[in-house]
């Protein structure tokens, strides 16, 4: 491997075209980079990783790691990094197991310093982790959303799309699409708006999903009595489907709704 002299790069290693490896990174076998993509010098790219095109990977980075899972048996599983995703200092992933057998880090996403993604998470495109994120194992997190930093995520829980999330959040609750989630607890604090308009959504379409989190976080309904009412009151829609059903099949409950009742720690 002479065009990485002072690297590791396992012979069995898959390189793709325009592929920078720093000195002193490491790139373990069965591992695939695609074109174009950077490693920076002390990155790790271990076993099962799988790195799109453009990627970048910063100093310190660890990627595909073992997951730190005690059931973890050394079953072969893998990690996804899709196209023009951005792999800051010292981010660790790990690997999946035996659940799903891979973790998977969508396209053109953003992990700041820091952060970790846990074995079996399912990270969607165009995602956005601030600094010191820590994502515990098997969540999903839908497109375009972003986590403030120092928030921690548990185990199994759910990010809708679009969804904005205050820094140094606690997230024990599925955080439903198109919202504002802070305070502690994790509380609605309305329709991500500005994000929506910067992607394209009409004022019109803004204002049906402000509607339907009325319904579900504002009229005192409990969850099920709120989406019955969606349903049977409010037009159908891509949006209000989606939201409906991802209330509806959430498996930990979703966050609480807003209350003037909730203490301020300011």
């Amino acid at each position: 491997m002479s065009n990485y002299p002072l690297a590791n790069v396992h012979p069995e290693a898959i390189i793709g075209s325009n592929v920078v490896i720093e000195p002193f990174a490491t790139v373990q076998k069965d591992v695939f980079i695609g074109d174009g993509s950077w490693i920076g010098p002390n990155a790790v790219i271990c076993e099962g990783a799988r790195l799109g095109k453009n990627v970048k990977v910063y100093p310190g980075a660890s990627v595909s790691s073992i997951p730190q899972d005690l059931k973890f048996a050394g079953e072969r599983t893998e990690t996804f990094i899709g196209d023009n995703t951005v792999i800051r200092e010292s981010v660790t992933i790990s690997r999946g197991t035996a659940d799903k057998h891979k973790t998977v880090i969508g396209k053109n996403c953003l992990l700041m310093a820091y952060v970790h993604v846990a074995h079996d998470c399912i990270i969607g495109n165009n995602c956005i982790f601030a600094n010191a994120v820590q994502v515990a194992g098997h969540v999903v997190i839908e497109d375009w959303a972003i986590i403030g930093g120092a928030s921690a995520l548990h185990q199994f829980v759910k990010v809708g799309a679009h969804v904005m999330l205050s820094g140094g959040s606690l997230v024990r609750k599925d955080v439903p699409p198109y919202t504002k989630a802070a305070r502690e607890p994790l509380t609605y604090a309305g329709v991500n708006s500005i994000g929506l308009r910067r992607r394209g959504f009409t004022a019109e379409k803004i204002t049906e999903i402000q509607e339907i989190y009325r319904y579900v976080f504002l009229k005192g309904l409990n969850n099920s009595k709120a989406i019955d009412a969606v349903e049977k009151e409010l037009p159908p829609s891509t949006e209000r489907d989606y939201i409906v059903n991802f209330i509806r099949s959430s498996e930990r409950g979703v966050m609480k709704g807003f209350s003037t009742s909730i203490a301020s720690f300011e």
